[in-house]
């Protein structure tokens, strides 16, 4: 099994490739997206350190984190934003890593990790055997993101400057997909980029590096389960 990569830029269509890889058996997508707002749940340790942080003021009636109102402060306030990637990165990194040693033990072929900030975290980017970046031109992704989110031109500027580049993080990946014209286009470029994948891994396998990755989701898996562990047999 080997790990990949799977990054872009906001509103650049990185779901509609995750999506498609998504249907081929021999892979498992491990969406940090996705566990990103699980992590963030009412009573989820990473919420009440976000309110203790930030106030009240980004949750929602119903107890739930207001993401356009965290959105609207960490999008004008880089110090901000790194306080709130310091608080939920490690909640999400550990889930990322768990699901990845889930997916080997089914003897999945690939790992895809699907996460926005895999250049800009730096963590999880050393253990990747390939990285796949989806770009499309800035005026497409701009049209997008005022479409999708309702945003005025200058508030999608300014989500967009935000994020590294997409020109740099297309120098940094082993595969690009350019998502700027069809949605069928792009879905071949997928289908492609697929097939170099299930190679790749026939010649790589387990590599030193998922070696190291696979030691490291053992260690967090005992840390993470031990404390259960010991609640049960107390509770008996």
């Amino acid at each position: 099994m080997i790990i990949v990569g799977l990054t872009g830029g906001i509103a650049t269509g990185k779901s509609t490739v995750s999506s498609s890889l998504a249907r081929f058996g021999e892979v498992t997508i491990v969406d940090a997206d996705l566990i990103a707002r699980e992590v963030v749940e009412p009573g989820k340790p990473a919420l009440k350190k976000i309110v203790s942080q930030f106030g009240t003021v980004v949750l929602c009636s119903d107890g739930h984190l207001d993401r356009k109102a965290m959105g609207d402060i960490i999008f004008n306030d880089p110090i901000s934003r790194l306080k709130l990637n310091n608080i939920t990165h490690p909640y999400i990194q550990r889930t990322m890593l768990w699901q990845t040693f889930l997916a080997f033990l089914k003897g999945k072929k690939y790992v895809i990790l699907d996460s926005p900030l895999l250049f800009e975290s730096g963590k999880l980017y050393s253990y990747m055997n390939a990285c796949v970046v989806v770009y499309c031109d800035e005026d497409t992704q701009r049209t997008r993101l005022m479409e999708r989110n309702q945003l005025s031109e200058q508030e999608a500027n300014e989500r967009i400057g935000s994020q590294m580049p997409l020109k740099v993080k297309c120098k940094m990946a082993d595969f690009v997909i350019n998502n700027s014209k069809s949605r069928e286009q792009t879905i071949e470029q997928t289908v492609e980029i697929h097939k170099k994948l299930l190679t790749l891994s026939r010649v790589k396998g387990v590599s030193r590096n998922m070696f190291i990755f696979i030691v490291v989701i053992l260690i967090l898996a005992i840390v993470y389960i031990s404390p259960k562990i010991l609640d049960i047999f107390i509770s008996t």
